[in-house]
């Protein structure tokens, strides 16, 4: 029954359920597919690194959300890696939103496609929770930017 309504709602595209078999970080998850593995990336979500403060908190976030659950998905795109971008739902709890309300994920401007995230975000850090628990921290997005350059630095011969 549980199935045939996320379906009539658009909320996933199988009819079946997938298992979740391994946790990448705090937006990226796999699934097994028809007996394959299917990386998915969290849809409107930003997890911080795992070398960020809280990057580990947001795995093992995403891992009591999901591991070992039996998960559907609504695919919204594919990046550039080739993986799945999606909203996850495990069991009966959306893992994007989920992480943005525990404050172990921005909310991602670029891609957000979900209106109810900013709010949730807001509450977060309002709360305090999470990573709103620091002063000022720093976007996965910023992060990657800033490794980019240090690595694009490093490779000119320029230290």
């Amino acid at each position: 029954m549980k199935i045939a309504v996320l379906l009539a709602f658009g909320i996933c595209n199988f009819a079946f359920a997938h298992r979740v078999i391994s946790i990448a970080d705090g937006d990226t998850l796999t699934l097994l597919v028809d007996h394959k593995p299917v990386k998915i990336r969290l849809a409107n979500i930003d997890a911080p690194e795992l070398k960020q403060p809280f990057g580990q908190r947001s795995k093992q976030s995403l891992s009591n959300l999901c591991w070992s659950k039996d998960a559907n998905f609504e695919k919204q795109s594919v990046d550039r890696y080739g993986r799945i971008v999606a909203v996850v739902i495990c069991g009966d709890l959306n893992a994007n939103v989920g992480q943005v309300e525990r404050g172990l994920a921005w909310v991602y401007p670029k891609y957000n496609k979900d209106p109810r995230l900013p709010a949730l975000q807001e509450d977060a850090k309002e709360n305090g929770l999470g990573l709103w628990h620091e002063l000022n921290p720093m976007p996965p997005w910023d992060f990657r930017k800033i490794k980019r350059r240090d690595r694009s630095y490093d490779t000119q011969g320029t230290q």
